[in-house]
């Protein structure tokens, strides 16, 4: 009898036991939310479409994509030289498959686009289920998924052609192996998916929802693919006639001029909205042309923007260096800031005379006195808006260094002591300087585009937007567009209001001279700005652009004792560049492939 009742209590004991265990997994987890909650909760969903901002990318990053290209040099290197000389394998990217410390390239590279898009492919498989009081609310986060989804297809084309269009989420038993769509398709989604984010899109937003995209964004974005479609590395490209697949570089049939209208007309319409304009449109002088160039990259907001990428200063992780610190990242090492993303010579010398006239090293004058702080000829105001150069007034040094320089002048030369040619003081600024030299520019100028000079950015973090879309690439686009299809005097319209808002005069040229004017017009005026790499490309003129790159160096002479005299100026090689016609499109990684045996690998891999 004892032995029974002991089973019962066992048993009562295994039964209230179990009971009580599966309340207890019947509960909700504490730290994470459930497919039901987020899809019956606008503000969960509302935070799930906000997450694929996050996935756009972070162009402020501690190297950006000016040094992909020839813009800018990144120091620390990190395989970014390999890149520049086309070592690119179907097992690696250098510099770009992994950033490092941040997240530069997450919206650039093939996977982390492919799990963007399948948030977005979830959203639209969730959202017509849902019973929405605000329909206005759901309609805008539609919009924005849409747009969003067109983003991330629109890089994965600009750098692979042709890819799988994924448009919904795959489950467990889908079939995973899917074939490159031709280019000419997968452009015609990203069109259809940026008409229906305009339809839905509000034309601006309330200041607490700053940074989403609108009517414009979307309509701007969509003249931006437009433009790429319509450009030479799509039409008719005879680099890759080998390839057995040719549409999935570009168009294989079709009409070029009516590409080219659908650029323009795409751009117009923006345009057209009338909700835009230029910052600072008409400057006083060639002084006020810089300072309105410099407020308006250090500004929280303008009439100009489009598009921003918004950044908080609080809340930042040192594991990550995904925050916005472009004034220590880029910024001159002598003021304990890291010297990366410098300008090379090949970008500093394509800054124009202030009469418009090309900068020329031939040039006696220009040689003698090439920044235009000798009594020489200055050159284009926004040189001095974007780049710190030898004897450039910057900020006050830090309080260690300011006994030093208590002016705050850049110092990226050297100073000849004495007739022995060994005896010299190295600026500040320089990599033999006295202030942190293993963070020094190996080129002799460093980036000011965009860094607030208000803060010391060895400390603080700034919280100055990216212009991810603004009008002034808005009017480069359509008079690119008018330029190909014949119509000078409406492009060069566009083009004159830009220069004169860059105290610039304008351009009367037509024919080849308007089109180069043009073309160096689009690198200045947009400059770190993450066009030129697509632009070079898209051109088909990268064969041109990535060659060996020089810096400056600047001595100041001895004479008798004095060091005051004024410095002489010279290119100097820092680095070598190459370029392999592969390169105009990535290869698509090896895992990949061996995942999907439907994928053809792009020409050259």
């Amino acid at each position: 009898m004892k032995k029974i009742t002991h089973i019962f209590r066992l048993l009562f004991l295994v039964f209230i036991i179990t009971s009580c265990s599966q309340d207890f997994l019947d509960k909700k987890p504490l730290d994470k939310f459930s497919d039901a909650d987020v899809w019956n909760d606008p503000a969960l969903i509302e935070t799930f479409v906000n997450d694929m901002y996050y996935n756009f990318g972070n162009p402020f990053d501690i190297d950006m994509i000016a040094c992909y290209v020839d813009e800018s040099h990144f120091t620390p290197d990190w395989g970014v030289r390999n890149f520049n000389n086309s070592l690119l394998t179907p097992d690696e990217i250098p510099g770009w498959q992994t950033s490092w410390f941040g997240d530069n390239t997450i919206g650039k590279r093939w996977q982390p686009l492919y799990k963007s898009i399948r948030a977005a492919n979830i959203f639209f498989s969730k959202i017509g289920d849902i019973e929405a009081d605000d329909q206005d609310l759901i309609d805008r986060l539609t919009g924005e998924a849409h747009f969003a989804r067109a983003y991330f297809y629109h890089n994965l084309v600009a750098l692979y052609g042709g890819v799988p269009l994924i448009i919904e989420p795959y489950g467990l038993d889908d079939e995973f192996t899917v074939p490159r769509s031709s280019y000419a398709d997968c452009i015609d989604f990203i069109v259809s998916e940026l008409d229906k984010a305009a339809n839905l899109l509000p034309e601006s937003h309330s200041s607490a929802n700053e940074g989403r995209a609108t009517e414009g964004a979307a309509l701007a974005l969509k003249a931006r693919v437009l433009l790429y479609a319509a450009s030479d590395l799509h039409n008719n490209n005879s680099l890759f006639s080998g390839f057995s697949n040719p549409e999935l570089l570009g168009y294989t049939s079709g009409d070029a001029t009516a590409r080219w209208t659908a650029a323009k007309n795409a751009a117009k319409a923006v345009i057209d909205m009338g909700i835009y304009s230029l910052h600072g449109p008409e400057p006083a002088n060639a002084e006020e042309a810089t300072q309105n160039y410099v407020e308006y990259f250090t500004s929280m907001g303008s009439s100009e923007d489009i598009f921003l990428k918004h950044y908080l200063t609080k809340g930042y992780s040192y594991e990550g260096w995904s925050n916005s610190m472009p004034g220590l990242f880029c910024g001159p090492n002598g003021y304990h800031n890291w010297g990366n993303n410098c300008p090379i010579g090949a970008l500093v010398d394509d800054y124009e005379m202030a009469d418009g006239t090309k900068f020329d090293w031939n040039n006696p004058a220009h040689k003698a006195d090439p920044y235009g702080i000798f009594g020489g000829q200055r050159r284009d105001p926004r040189f001095y808006a974007n780049v710190l150069f030898d004897g450039a007034k910057w900020r006050a040094r830090p309080t260690d260094v300011a006994n030093i320089d208590p002016v705050g002048i850049i110092q990226t030369g050297k100073w000849q002591l004495s007739a022995d040619e060994n005896d010299v003081r190295h600026g500040l600024d320089t990599r033999s300087g006295p202030i942190e030299d293993w963070n020094g520019s190996y080129t002799g100028y460093y980036s000011r585009k965009g860094i607030d000079p208000t803060i010391d950015a060895q400390f603080e973090f700034q919280n100055v937007p990216f212009r991810w879309i603004r009008l002034a690439e808005v009017y480069l686009n359509y008079a690119e567009a008018c330029l190909e299809l014949g119509e000078e005097g409406e492009a060069r319209k566009y083009i004159n209001m830009i220069r004169k808002r860059a105290g610039m005069p304008e351009t009367n040229e037509s024919g080849a001279a308007l089109k180069a004017r043009y073309r160096n017009e689009r690198r200045i005026e947009l400059c770190y700005e993450e066009h030129r790499f697509y632009d070079v490309r898209r051109w088909v003129i990268a064969n041109e652009v990535y060659v060996d790159a020089n810096g400056i160096e600047v001595i100041y002479p001895w004479d008798g004792g004095k060091t005051d005299e004024q410095p002489t100026y010279a290119p100097k090689f820092f680095e070598n560049r190459a370029w392999d016609n592969k390169a105009y499109f990535f290869p698509i990684y090896r895992n990949e492939m061996n995942r999907n045996d439907q994928l053809v690998q792009n020409p050259g891999y």
